[in-house]
């Protein structure tokens, strides 16, 4: 038994060893995996910002390439990212929001202050169609097909060199293959 005892740590460091460096050598080890990638986009909430059009799950299978961000106006993140989706906005990109975790007073005040880049927005304050989604924090992105289908997943503001590099690549391929 005493034997036993002194060759278990070794194999126990050995394979955790092995376990850690083949996740360090997989493709893209800092991002994180959508189940949904590849598949239908779950359901948005159905409750909606007062005054602002709401978005359906029928907006998410128009046709059309649609950017769905979730965030929230309590996150520096995306008040960090509110410019990008402005300016994607205004080159046309569709751009839909869930406001997750919010009070719906505060959001659409933002939005008025800040500028609204959404065509629609969906309202999550209990946050359970974001988990239906698989997000964690905001801000999260989904880039969706036409057909609804999730092409997508960027975690972390749409700022910087990640974004420029993994986003911004994913959402050309996704609009060229629209057209």
């Amino acid at each position: 038994m005493a034997r036993w005892l002194m060759v278990l740590p070794p194999v126990l460091f050995a394979g955790l060893a092995g376990l850690f460096y083949s996740g360090m050598h997989r493709e893209n080890p800092g991002e994180l995996q959508s189940v949904f990638v590849g598949h239908p986009a779950p359901a948005v909430p159905a409750t909606t910002l007062p005054g602002i059009p709401g978005l359906t799950d029928a907006e998410l299978r128009s046709g059309k390439v649609t950017v769905v961000n979730f965030w929230a106006t309590w996150c520096p993140p995306c008040r960090a990212e509110h410019p990008v989706l402005k300016k994607m906005a205004a080159d046309g990109v569709r751009v839909a929001g869930v406001n997750i975790r919010d009070d719906d007073e505060k959001a659409v005040a933002y939005l008025a202050e800040e500028g609204n880049p959404f065509f629609a927005v969906a309202s999550d304050p209990a946050m359970r169609g974001a988990i239906d989604w698989g997000v964690t924090a905001p801000p999260e992105t989904f880039i969706v097909g036409g057909d609804g289908t999730v092409l997508f997943r960027f975690v972390g503001p749409l700022v910087g060199t990640d974004y420029e590099d993994r986003f911004v690549p994913e959402l050309e391929k996704a609009l060229a293959g629209q057209k």
